[in-house]
């Protein structure tokens, strides 16, 4: 047992020993192949979960279901004109589109999808490599993936791209920040930074059981580093369009577009990787085939609860993107700078103690982090949504806004008038007025006048 771990052996890295050239060929082949026809099928997904969370009904004219609705979307950014912008960096402009796309693709190769099979009478893991190293290795991809969004606003030489490319670099700068420290605690119990090293680790336990803030804070910068609601604010259409990708056009977009349905797949299966035992079936799906004389654990079935767990966390992600509605801007960065920051610093901290603990007292570590994980997710989510500050009445506030008067603010934000408040007399108005109120006089005057020169006449 080793001490400074203390819930499991320590882990063991896939083995790939038997692999071939060929063999790695395949794998990367299928990794391509499953990423771009699970984007077509996430696409689907979406729309129809949506329109039932809608009471719509979605695709459901081209194929069965509409299951092949997304095929003819594919071919139409396919066959859009493409364009280069005048005024743009013409080489950064174009690879910016390469650069997310090419780091999306590469994520997946250090990710165990199931145990070791037979392929083709040879013995190799589902999972293309692996490394000591592998977690920092997909940090620094993904955020080596973030240049090609800003990448290609700065590039266009044009306002809005700009913005939202500027959008995007703090947006990866404060989430990273977060979802880097809550994986620290992960490595620090599991004893390991490899992949499959880490799933291998959940053998007894998931990590999610022993580690819920850190999934939870996890669980929240999956949003933000994949640009979606409510924290799609580098593309917010209702301010700046498209944001970094306003001006592409045709598959340039489509890359992006790409790019974005990938990386919602990789922190999926990271998720799942991490926090949820990976490949590895649950304790009552284990004791079912146990019943039968079979291992849950073994052969292609690792694959199957893989993929179950991956597509549990996109439909997440849609039924997030149908609840909630976008963050202001200040709101999205006081959750990441105050909250989920300090938060996983502050676990970190608890973990560190527990196995400074350990190494001179022996505890049970594993019960003492399941009571501290629960309590401190607790603490996080009362912080979140519990509020004891006093609410005014509808009626109060309508008083205070009737005395204190239009002003054109809101707790420092522009607004339109709201309920008590009145927009101050147009002067222009004032003056239409008075001059309406002269208009007889003038007219009265002016039929004297007249008269008085017919009389003379």
């Amino acid at each position: 047992m080793n001490s400074f771990v203390g819930l499991a052996a320590a882990p063991e890295m896939a083995q790939f020993n038997q692999d071939t050239w060929w063999i790695w060929v395949i794998k990367a082949v299928f990794i391509v192949v499953f990423l771009i026809f699970s984007v077509i099928f996430a696409l689907w997904f979406e729309r129809r979960l949506l329109a039932r969370m809608q009471n719509r009904l979605g695709p459901n004219t081209v194929g069965p279901l509409g299951l092949l609705q997304s095929f003819p979307d594919a071919l139409k950014l396919l066959m859009k004109e493409d364009f280069f912008l005048k005024g743009a960096d013409k080489v950064v402009y174009f690879i910016a589109p390469a650069i997310s796309a090419l780091c999306a693709f590469t994520i997946m190769a250090v990710i165990p999808m199931g145990p070791s099979v037979n392929l083709f009478g040879h013995i190799t893991p589902l999972q293309l490599t692996d490394s000591p190293v592998a977690l920092l290795f997909v940090l620094a991809v993904a955020a080596l993936g973030e240049y090609g969004l800003v990448l290609g606003g700065w590039s266009a030489r044009s306002t809005l791209p700009l913005y939202g490319s500027v959008r995007s670099a703090t947006q990866m700068i404060s989430y990273e920040l977060a979802q880097g420290l809550s994986l620290v605690t992960l490595f620090v119990v599991n004893g390991s930074m490899s992949a499959s090293g880490i799933v291998s680790a959940q053998t007894s336990i998931w990590n999610i059981f022993i580690l819920l803030p850190a999934f939870l804070v996890y669980l929240v910068t999956m949003f933000g580093e994949a640009n979606r609601l409510p924290f799609d604010l580098p593309e917010a259409e209702n301010e700046i369009v498209a944001g970094p990708h306003t001006e592409y056009s045709s598959m340039k977009f489509g890359w992006y577009y790409l790019s974005e349905y990938i990386n919602m797949l990789n922190l999926s299966m990271l998720a799942t990787t991490l926090f949820l035992g990976g490949w590895r079936a649950g304790p009552i799906i284990g004791t079912l085939f146990n019943l039968v004389g079979a291992d849950a654990n073994a052969g292609w079935w690792g694959m199957l609860w893989f993929l179950g767990k991956t597509w549990t966390f996109m439909g997440v992600f849609v039924w997030v993107r149908g609840t909630l509605i976008r963050f202001r801007y200040d709101q999205f960065m006081k959750l990441g700078w105050k909250g989920l920051i300090p938060a996983a610093l502050i676990w970190l901290a608890i973990v560190m103690v527990v196995f400074g603990v350990n190494t001179v007292y022996a505890i049970n570590v594993q019960a003492v982090m399941i009571i501290l994980s629960i309590g401190f997710a607790l603490i996080m989510l009362i912080w979140a949504f519990g509020d004891d500050t006093y609410h005014p009445s509808q009626a109060e506030i309508i008083a205070e806004r009737e005395k204190v008067g239009f002003t054109g603010f809101e707790d420092g934000y522009p607004v339109p008038p709201l309920p008590g408040q009145h927009l101050p007399p147009s002067p222009r108005a004032g003056r239409r007025a008075a001059n309406s109120m002269q208009q007889p006089a003038l007219m009265a005057n002016s039929k004297a006048a007249t008269a008085q020169e017919v009389s003379n006449d």
